[in-house]
C-alpha cells in the first residue's frame, strides 16, 4: 500500500459528519491507501473551527476523523526542502510567484516523503519542483 497527503480542502470535504459533494471525487483517490496529513493542515484546521466558533460536538467529531490519519510532524529534513522550495518559487509560465507559507509547508511535507499530494486547490500547487499532485480541479 502507498501514502497520500490529503490537503486541509479535501479533509474537510471527507468530514464524516459534513460530508461535501467532492467527497465522492476524492474518495477514489484515497481508498487502500494510508492518509497522511501536515502539521500544518492539523493547525488550519483547528484554526478554521475556532474562527467559525464550532461547538465541542463537532471539535470532537474532526479529533476522530484527524486519528485516521498519520499527521507528519516538523522535522530538519522537510524545513530544508521547504527552504529549496521557497527559494525556488516559478510559476508555471516562468514568472515569480508567491505561494501561500502554509501551501509551501504543506507541499515540503509531500515532496520530503514522496507522497502524492490530494488536493482541490490545484492552482495553489501548480509548479512546485518535485511535487505530485492529485487534484479533480480544473
Amino acid at each position: 500500500m502507498d501514502w497520500v497527503l490529503l490537503d486541509t480542502n479535501v479533509v474537510l470535504y471527507l468530514l464524516p459528519s459534513r460530508p461535501h459533494t467532492y467527497a465522492k471525487l476524492y474518495r477514489r483517490h484515497i481508498e487502500h491507501r494510508f492518509l497522511a496529513i501536515s502539521f500544518v493542515t492539523v493547525g488550519e484546521l483547528y484554526a478554521l473551527a475556532e474562527r467559525n466558533n464550532w461547538g465541542p460536538t463537532r471539535v470532537l467529531d474532526l479529533e476522530a476523523h484527524l486519528g485516521s490519519s498519520v499527521v507528519v510532524p516538523y522535522d530538519v529534513d522537510i524545513c530544508k526542502t521547504y527552504a529549496r522550495l521557497k527559494t525556488h518559487q516559478k510559476n508555471p509560465l516562468g514568472s515569480d510567484r508567491v505561494i501561500d507559507n502554509n501551501d509551501l509547508w504543506i507541499a515540503a511535507c509531500a515532496v520530503t516523503y514522496g507522497m502524492p499530494l490530494v488536493t482541490h486547490n490545484r492552482r495553489h500547487f501548480e509548479g512546485i519542483q518535485g511535487l505530485n499532485i492529485i487534484s479533480e480541479a480544473p
